[in-house]
């Protein structure tokens, strides 16, 4: 048995998605800058593709420029933004993903700072609010947190931001086909979104721009996404991406409705267990959980359950090499100790009640054997 419970990571490439890819990786070879049928073909597939994902986020299609990745949107909002700016403040959230703090602390001129947030993971607005008092280019906060699932209003944060002049960027890989996205809604000068976190293929990412921003060129070279990412287009991938955005919406309300019930029931199990679950007294997309356990090592939670057939996650994939406790829990007030034993489970739509029940079993028999080999070690 096998059981994947770590869609936040990555998610399964669907059946549908799939089969749209295929001409394109198969026989629709042309590049999407080729004046020939083969390329026209292409242009037309990227063009629709954009249109699907502008679609999925209430923006336009012009509004979309096409990346490899989440990381790279995340970077070339943070640097393309910047770049031109006079020296100044970047501000992130203390729960941000490294692709975004990491290169706001490395933008030479600028000085990068930290918003805090709450015990429920939720931003501090009286703490931006003060932030904000000092001249500042840019915030970025995330739209969901990869690990606690904690949703951000961050149409408020968008407002204060826009109030003091600055640009608003939202890393809202998460939000997407979990909860309902509005770029206009939001108030967002910038917005990233990722392909696999949706059932859509590794390598296809996009950062959604007001087009009124004057942002920087990612990537130069012959031109492509209107000058500011060049490079031959991932035709294959973005058909995908924008397949998974279709279908990401259509089943919004399913999606949140089962994994809701998973999550629930899987709680219920966890406090029996004296778990600690973290961000439970806030707003939350439907599909995690992350909870710890006293005395018992995140890490050797997750390869113990991944030896008894479980696949869950200590904390953000992206993050996996790092044996530092999840910065997410410190910045909340976790006490470190705590931290370093956080596991997160995230569900999918083709996870079970069944498996569920299987899992608690599982986790309660893990811990019994962890608990008792600490005890005759000690």
């Amino acid at each position: 048995m096998s059981v994947y419970l770590d869609h936040n990571s990555t998610t399964a490439l669907k059946k549908e998605v799939l089969e749209v890819m295929l001409p394109f990786m198969v026989r629709q070879h042309g590049n999407a800058t080729s004046r020939h049928s083969f390329g026209r073909t292409a242009r037309a597939a990227v063009e629709q593709a954009r249109e699907q994902v502008a679609n999925a986020v209430g923006a336009y299609a012009n509004q979309v420029v096409f990346t490899a990745s989440g990381t790279e949107a995340n970077n070339f909002a943070v640097r393309g933004i910047c770049t031109h700016l006079d020296s100044g403040q970047i501000l992130t959230s203390a729960i941000e993903h490294p692709c975004v703090s990491r290169p706001a602390a490395a933008m030479l001129g600028y000085t990068a700072k930290n918003i805090k947030v709450d015990s429920n993971c939720n931003i501090n607005l009286a703490h931006l609010q003060k932030r904000l008092l000092a001249p500042t280019h840019l915030v970025s906060a995330m739209l969901v947190n990869n690990e606690t699932g904690a949703i951000q209003d961050i149409a408020k944060v968008a407002e204060m931001a826009r109030d003091h002049k600055a640009y608003m960027h939202t890393d809202a890989v998460q939000a997407l086909g979990k909860i309902p996205v509005d770029f206009f809604a939001l108030g967002v000068h910038a917005m990233t979104v990722s392909s696999h976190k949706i059932g859509g293929p590794l390598g296809a990412g996009a950062l959604v721009l007001d087009k009124r921003i004057d942002i920087q060129p990612l990537l130069y070279g012959g031109g492509q996404e209107r000058g500011l990412r060049s490079g031959t287009e991932n035709v294959a991938a973005i058909v995908g991406f924008g397949a998974a955005c279709d279908l990401a919406v259509k089943n919004l309300s399913a999606f949140d409705l089962h994994t809701a019930n998973l999550r629930d029931h899987l709680e219920i199990g966890l406090a029996k267990l004296n778990a600690v679950i973290f961000g439970h007294h806030g707003l939350r997309v439907a599909n995690t959980s992350f909870f710890a356990f006293n005395n018992i090592e995140g890490e050797t939670l997750v390869t113990a359950l991944d030896n008894a057939g479980f696949a869950v996650a200590s904390g953000s994939a992206c993050s996996s090499d790092s044996t530092e406790p999840s910065h997410v829990l410190l910045a909340m007030g976790v006490p470190e100790e705590l931290a370093r034993g956080a596991i997160r489970v995230s569900f999918g739509i083709s996870n079970s009640m069944e498996q569920v029940q299987q899992f608690l079993t599982a986790l309660e028999k893990t811990l019994n054997r962890l608990r008792n080999l600490t005890a005759i070690a000690a």
